[in-house]
């Protein structure tokens, strides 16, 4: 299997290098609804592709045309033509009723938006949420937006991994923010019983010189780990067939291997497994037995099925069953993602996951692999488990993931956090959020709330906001004046009282090359991300100009943004090659 699994992706990745065409739909039913799993057989290459959770998919092709044939349980099998010019609206005829279509949350309030892009974008049998970029919105109509703070970071590693092995990066796979907040940026801890500090700057915009850049930080408290509540932690292990290749299982064990370390003796954990072997692997153990924890990770072997939603239901069984009040209770999910849920549908494992995040109980994702990495659908189970999203391409990553990040990773300070933004429309006349995108079916459904983030010891939020101002003369500014208004909404671990801290954001405009380094360092990020999307917004940035930028503003002595520079290099090499095949 595992020749097998190596032979199939050296072929795909071999595709990926060489083609020239990508192939872009959506499955719907007669109803409209998306069905995902469909399996997609590319006649050209005798490949095997999947759609994704809303039905979308997308294929490298050598030619512009080719054949394809569409088959899904319950559903008529339909062989067609396709052409990569044009997106694919692919109708499957169902041979039963269709189930209803689930409700879908916002990553970010702003509304009436106009999707651009109609679908999911897939690498092999990978898959990634469909995004539509933020557009420009007058505030006089529009003057307050928000976005939910979810402190992931999956995205960069991800982007790391595509890059390091010279392949082109999936637009769908780039999430601005989490790039953002992949890194460090001068930490300011709080001031008296405050649970977060918030600090703001403007500037002027690099790539649009007649906007201004508004910059966001926001820095939770650190916890005192002397006084932090006992920890009920249940590692749920996939130990399927999938997971045999050294960067899945094995990178698992090492990475749960060095997260035992940081255990304390009041800590507890439990191991579940599926995929060969289903239940409980490790009963509830405590922290101050190393040894056995450790001897138990190590007899974990791959093999057999993976029968998802049996191990998350089992998991969540467990942790509820040594429940600690006003402590930590946290199942984390170690996967590649290619999981079947059972008998029971996505919806009602989503449910599942949220009727347990209301009762404390919090999901974390650890996500590996490649090929058949499932973002889009662990990236929505850790949004509804409440737990952040982390995707380990090396063992280097899981270090900081596990050992360096621990108190950020498993203890919250606060949760259901969300940021509100009140724009002034006598200053600023229209402003784009960088990042915080949202999912296509998200934004069809105009029922949908925002739905708030779960904040760790000590984490940092930058977030950016390109504004057009109504005076594009800086000068003319009163200095008094605010261009917005900040609120940030959140609860304490321990209660469910609302609570909210309030900022104003001074106009104190400075040139982008007087700015403090990590604020400049910060926008490279974001226009990194930009050009990797191949964003609309950004389009007057050559590589070469991000590079100088970034090598202007970059700290020598932090090991990440030396690697950031190696991989700006990097998709620099990959892009303008890409860019002159097509030609």
């Amino acid at each position: 299997m595992k020749t097998l699994l190596l032979i199939l992706y050296s072929l795909t990745t071999c595709l990926s290098g060489k083609a020239q065409y990508y192939l872009r739909g959506e499955i719907k039913d007669e109803s409209d609804n998306p069905i995902s799993n469909v399996k997609i057989l590319l006649h050209s290459s005798g490949y095997l592709y999947y759609s994704g959770n809303l039905g979308g998919f997308g294929i490298t092709l050598t030619k512009e045309s080719d054949t394809i044939t569409v088959s899904a349980d319950g559903y008529y099998t339909s062989s067609l033509a396709v052409d990569a010019s044009k997106f694919q609206k692919i109708i499957m005829k169902p041979r039963f009723a269709a189930t209803p279509k689930p409700q879908n949350r916002l990553m970010s309030l702003t509304k009436n938006l106009s999707p651009e892009e109609l679908s999911r974008w897939t690498v092999a049998a990978e898959t990634y949420s469909s995004l539509v970029e933020n557009e420009f919105l007058p505030a006089k109509k529009y003057p307050e937006t928000g976005f939910a703070i979810n402190i992931n970071k999956a995205s960069y590693s991800n982007i790391r991994r595509f890059l390091n092995m010279n392949n082109y990066v999936p637009p769908d796979a780039i999430r601005i923010e989490e790039m953002l907040n992949y890194f460090h940026y001068n930490y300011q801890a709080p001031t008296g019983d405050s649970t977060f500090s918030f600090r703001s700057a403007i500037s002027s915009c690099p790539w649009n010189h007649g906007n201004q850049l508004l910059f966001l930080q926001v820095c939770a408290k650190k916890a005192n780990m002397d006084s932090i509540p006992p920890a009920n932690l249940v590692f749920l292990i996939d130990v399927s067939g999938s997971m045999d290749l050294p960067n899945r299982l094995p990178l698992l064990k090492s990475a749960f291997s060095l997260m035992v370390n940081n255990l304390r003796n009041q800590d507890t954990v439990s191991i579940v497994v599926y995929g060969g072997v289903n239940g409980v692997w490790l009963t509830p153990t405590s922290g101050a037995e190393k040894k056995k924890i450790l001897e138990s990770i190590a007899q974990l072997e791959p093999g057999g099925a993976t029968p998802g939603e049996g191990g998350i239901r089992a998991a969540y069984r467990l942790a509820k069953s040594q429940f600690i009040k006003g402590g930590t209770n946290r199942v984390i999910l170690a996967t590649d993602g290619d999981f079947n849920v059972g008998q029971q549908s996505e919806d009602e494992l989503n449910q599942l996951i949220s009727s347990y995040r209301s009762a404390d109980i919090y999901l974390t994702c650890l996500c590996v692999g490649m090929g058949n990495y499932k973002d889009s659908k662990l990236e929505v189970l850790a949004n509804r488990g409440k737990g952040n999203f982390a995707y380990l391409d090396n063992e280097k990553e899981a270090e900081k993931v596990l050992m360096e990040e621990f108190a950020q990773t498993i203890y919250a300070v606060a949760r259901d956090a969300y940021v509100n933004i009140q724009f002034d429309p006598a200053i600023v006349k229209s402003y784009r959020l960088i990042g915080f995108e949202n999912k296509l079916n998200a934004l069809s459904d105009t029922s949908n709330i925002i739905q708030g983030g779960e904040i760790g010891s000590g984490h940092t939020l930058m977030a950016l906001v390109e504004i057009e101002p109504v005076q594009p003369d800086t000068d003319s500014a009163t200095k008094s004046s605010s261009p917005a208004h900040v609120s940030l909404h959140f609860e304490l671990p321990a209660d469910t009282i609302p609570r909210m801290e309030e900022y104003e954001v001074p106009y104190r405009f400075s040139s982008f090359e007087e700015l403090p380094k990590p604020y400049r360092f910060a926008t490279t990020v974001a226009l990194f991300g930009s050009l990797l999307k191949k964003s609309r917004f950004t389009e007057r940035i050559s590589w070469d100009e991000l590079l100088k930028m970034s090598t202007a503003s970059y700290d020598p002595n932090d090991v990440s943004q030396k690697e950031y520079l190696l991989m700006i290099e990097q998709a620099k090499k990959i892009y303008h090659k890409n860019r002159k095949a097509r030609k």
